[in-house]
């Protein structure tokens, strides 16, 4: 929505009458507040913001979905607590991609699953397959 559109909303909603740079009145250069209203609050700024924070937990989830699953192999000490602490912080901001933001907290759970179960079987931080 452009600034043109919300004066004509404002204008058909009958709230203001006053749009353009023709119709100005005797305090054309006084300052927004200067005649005791508020100014006006820029449409969409609100839906704006809501995008950003959900595109960014979108990521989140996605991102603790990839790391647990990368730490089922390599470097699960590091990438299994990272994958839980994003996927809370998905959910915790209202991700639309709840499934990935699921799995990828599972994924991390499992991530420090297998990191016990290698480190009790060996003894040692380091593991490898080899026998």
């Amino acid at each position: 929505m452009t600034l043109t559109d919300f004066a004509r909303r404002v204008t058909d909603s009958g709230t203001c009458a006053v749009t353009g740079s023709g119709a100005a009145g005797p305090d054309a250069d006084a300052a927004p507040g200067a005649t005791g209203q508020a100014p006006a609050p820029v449409a969409g700024a609100d839906a704006a913001d809501s995008r950003a924070v959900g595109r960014e937990a979108d990521g989140l989830a996605v991102a603790s979905f990839v790391l647990g699953l990368v730490g089922l192999l390599v470097f699960n000490i590091l990438l299994g607590p990272t994958a839980i602490v994003m996927a809370l912080l998905a959910l915790a901001r209202r991700t639309r991609r709840r499934g990935r933001a699921l799995l990828g907290l599972a994924l991390g759970v499992a991530d420090l699953v297998v990191l016990a179960v290698l480190v009790t079987g060996s003894g040692a931080v380091a593991w490898d397959f080899g026998g």
